[in-house]
């Protein structure tokens, strides 16, 4: 068999990876909104980049 990993399948793909330091006010935040969204902190940190969208210069 090839060196393919397998996975589940996805319409979205996430490719990269990053590591991120960050204190504790960020990290009770960041445990708080993942408890009352029912979801994990990979998906908490993506929500909080998407929010930075709206920041950019165009």
């Amino acid at each position: 068999m090839g060196d393919k990993k397998m996975g589940r399948p996805t319409d979205n793909p996430k490719p990269y990876r990053m590591a991120v330091k960050y204190d504790e006010e960020c990290k009770q935040i960041l445990e708080a909104y993942c408890e009352q969204e029912n979801t994990n902190k990979m998906e908490a940190a993506r929500r909080g980049i998407k929010k930075l969208k709206d920041d950019l210069r165009k």
